[in-house]
């Protein structure tokens, strides 16, 4: 069965933060690999993809998704498209019941945002460019154009790389406190020198409170558990290689 995660912020409504387990994939990208985009048997994958589906009560027909850039577009859906159309784009919104929202993430958060009493809900992938670009707040300011209040909307930041096994260095920092200086608290003191600790997790939260929405994160480190999720930080080292993605899904009843 495909195992996920979800936050009580989002009761009430078909979503889940999948992690890596209860899929038919092999090798590399085992078990429940629901990446459009990589190496994997597109058999394996559609059927990882129906497994997940269907674990909170949607069809794959449901299933929506992007061929993510690592930007700030987002884009509005009033139908699924067919998988061979996902248009380049890092985040959706819907109004539309029955649409489940899917991005795919190895180490990169993904955002589960709901506004429940207006009917409108969203999903991000959001890595750090994206973050950075304001990938966060342009999805809440899409989800206000549908209906929704930026106050009443909850955004869920899911499993991710978090900061204890998320070293970056100088330059990276300073293209943040170039944007804001504030940002200077999503970082700690690194384990070499001239490197820093981010807190990815906390600033895209910090983001989502930004645009006025209430901010919760799931408890889990993609890159610190290799039986759980799959990292391309944590892969990197190893010597490369193909990798799968996990799915997070979100949906109107």
């Amino acid at each position: 069965m495909a195992e996920y995660l979800t936050h009580d912020a989002l009761n009430g409504l078909p979503n889940g933060f999948f992690t890596r387990r209860g899929g038919v994939s092999t090798g590399p990208f085992e078990s429940l690999n629901c990446s459009l985009s990589g190496r994997d048997a597109l058999d394996a994958v559609m059927e990882n993809r129906t497994r997940a589906a269907g674990a909170i009560g949607l069809p794959l027909a449901a299933l929506t998704g992007l061929y993510q850039v690592h930007g700030a577009a987002v884009v509005p859906v009033e139908m699924p498209w067919p998988d061979s159309a996902r248009p380049q784009a890092d985040a959706m919104v819907t109004d539309r019941p029955g649409v489940g929202l899917a991005i795919v993430t190895a180490d990169c958060a993904p955002v589960l945002f709901a506004d429940p009493s207006a009917g409108v809900i969203g999903a991000a992938h959001a890595g750090w460019r994206g973050a950075l670009a304001g990938i966060v707040g342009q999805t809440v300011a899409a989800m206000v154009r549908l209906g929704a209040r930026a106050e009443d909307i909850v955004a869920v930041v899911g499993p991710c790389i978090r900061q204890p096994s998320y070293e970056v260095d100088d330059a990276f920092r300073a293209q943040w406190l170039a944007g804001d200086p504030a940002t200077a608290r999503h970082f700690a003191a690194g384990r070499r020198p001239g490197h820093h600790q981010f807190d990815l997790a906390g600033a895209v939260a910090d983001a989502a409170r930004a645009a006025g929405c209430q901010a919760a994160v799931v408890e889990a480190d993609t890159a610190a558990e290799p039986e759980n999720f799959f990292s391309f930080r944590r892969n990197t080292p190893q010597g490369g290689g193909p990798i799968g993605h996990q799915v997070s899904i979100i949906a109107l009843e």
